[in-house]
């Protein structure tokens, strides 16, 4: 519309110079007013070539764009979705148990922006750098959207010289993944992190992230689980161990970090293909990382002639084995697994790492579709001590371990279950419902409304003047409402009301006085 209202107004303009240029006053003849008109017609032929030059542009672009309304795709981005009311009451029970668990354990919250400088983010995820999503650039700074919540928060205590806190934070991340609706991985999608900065004794804020794991996933009732455990020094001992080139490291365990969804075999392929490993380094990789366990596994990995030799290795079984004593202490080491194969493809990791899976959610149903696969982890973290170091001019080391709850996949599994059970979940928080037995009771239901709202009681009425008592009724059903106020010319003349259990169907006649105790007992029993 712009475009068509500049390409009149140019045309308009050029009609106006071109009268202007041929349509002069023939003055009397003198050489100073043949100068003078040469001067004009100069100025005006400019000006003409100007609006022309711009019309010429306008009609290019005319041309070139359909100025006509386009028809629109009503369709979610690829990789993001809606959420109803129903889904959205799963999510906010959900995360109302992840919150009180992260705030029994102490922790305090804070915010970061959804968009970050690029440089910020560059070099801190390996191989999922890649996923990584780029903002245009507006001029100004180079900008991406963040990843996750865990390179946000360094950054944050690094500019905030915060070497103490105890955070969780649940929001937003992008990633620019092949998504898969059905088991719960999109390319937008919240995270719910915990997590643990500071200078401690080692093992102990390490095995209390792994007694956070356990304390949600006993409260969302998703079954039995187990969280695997591994530690980065523990890894790279049995990559030098075996041989591993030291530049390979991070390549290489990016490979091992896949075996949770592929065979041996296919990571060996590509380990040896790809990657450019020796096969015989590669079996020899094969010999530790497809074993798990406990404490005996420690144990034999202590007794290995060739992990003996490696500091780091041993300094690392020795943590593993006080981060299990811990686990026994805090009752959660029936749990936990001692398993090789976790990776956590993450290049920030440098101590403990963990991940926790479900255990017979290997497959489910989806909103009654066919679309059966499985879930995958639903939660994992690890210590990285190094990162903030990363963005602190004098290179300052803040200790930190965390885990990051995979909620999208914990929504999945609930959503499914609530679709197969049938049971209606209630979307509302209402506690009672005004309703009117007769016309013209408008004022009284909204007096009524007034004195519930001013007691701060969860209280809804009919929009409508007169509204139909069935109607109201049914209202309260579908919104599974428990009680229900009616008032009617009889109940006002003896100043009480009808409260109705709209479940049973019981009612009973209430003193005007006594009707917010009454309700607020009601409601606690």
């Amino acid at each position: 519309m712009r475009l068509a209202f500049d390409y009149f107004f140019h045309v308009a303009m050029t009609s106006s110079l071109l009268r202007l240029r041929f349509v002069v006053p023939r003055p009397v003849f003198r050489f100073e007013n043949l100068f003078s008109r040469i001067i004009r017609f100069k100025h005006i032929d400019n000006q003409i070539d100007a609006e022309l030059a711009k019309l010429v542009e306008l009609t290019t672009k005319l041309k070139s764009e359909d100025v006509r309304p386009q028809k629109l795709s009503l369709k979610n981005p690829k990789g993001t979705r809606d959420f109803d009311p129903q889904q959205m009451a799963i999510r906010e029970r959900v995360f109302a148990k992840i919150i009180a668990c992260f705030k029994r354990h102490g922790a305090e919250t804070i915010d970061t922006p959804v968009f970050e400088l690029k440089e910020v983010l560059t070099g801190k995820y390996g191989e999922d750098s890649k996923l990584i999503y780029d903002l245009a650039d507006q001029g100004g700074e180079i900008l991406s959207l963040r990843y996750d919540l865990t390179v946000p928060f360094a950054r944050y205590l690094a500019m905030n010289k915060v070497v103490n806190i105890k955070r969780f934070q649940i929001a937003k991340v992008y990633r620019r993944d092949n998504p898969s609706i059905a088991r719960g991985r999109y390319r937008e999608f919240y995270q719910c992190d915990f997590d643990i900065a500071g200078l401690y004794d080692p093992m102990f804020p390490d095995a209390e992230c792994v007694r956070i794991v356990t304390e949600i996933l006993q409260d969302l009732d998703l079954g039995a689980f187990t969280i695997k455990v591994n530690h980065r020094q523990i890894l790279d001992g049995i990559f030098e161990a075996c041989g591993v080139p030291k530049e390979k490291f991070r390549s290489i365990c990016s490979s091992v970090d896949k075996l949770d969804k592929s065979a041996w075999e296919e990571v060996k392929l590509e380990m040896t293909r790809e990657k450019g490993l020796d096969p015989t380094i590669a079996d020899l990789i094969g010999t530790y990382v497809l074993q798990s366990g406990g404490l005996e596994l420690v144990e034999t990995l202590l007794a290995d002639a060739k992990m003996q030799k490696i500091k780091s290795a041993r300094e690392g079984m020795e943590a593993m084995k006080l981060f299990l004593h811990y686990c026994d202490l805090l009752g959660v080491k029936d749990h936990v697994s001692f398993d090789l194969s976790l990776a956590r493809g993450l290049d920030y990791y440098t101590g403990v790492i963990y991940e926790a899976v479900l255990e017979g959610y290997s497959e489910f149903e989806v909103d009654g579709s066919s679309d059966i696969t499985g879930v995958g982890s639903i939660a994992g973290g690890g210590r990285y001590d190094n990162l903030v170091g990363m963005f602190d001019a004098k290179g300052k080391k803040v200790p930190c371990v965390g885990i990051s709850i995979g909620i999208e996949r914990i929504f999945a599994i609930l959503e499914a279950k609530a679709v197969a059970s049938q049971i209606k979940v209630r979307t509302t928080e209402t506690q009672v419902y005004v309703a009117s037995a007769q016309k013209n009771l408008l004022d009284e239901r909204l007096k009524l409304c007034r004195e519930l709202w001013d007691a701060k009681l969860k209280v809804e009425t009919s929009y409508k003047k007169n509204p139909k008592m069935l109607d109201q009724l049914q209202y309260c059903e579908e919104k599974a409402i428990p009680l229900a106020i009616i008032i009617g010319e009889s109940e006002l003349q003896k100043g009480v009301v009808t409260l109705k259990n709209v479940a049973t169907r019981e009612q009973r006649e209430v003193p005007r006085s006594q009707l917010v105790d009454v309700i607020q007992l009601t409601n606690s029993q």
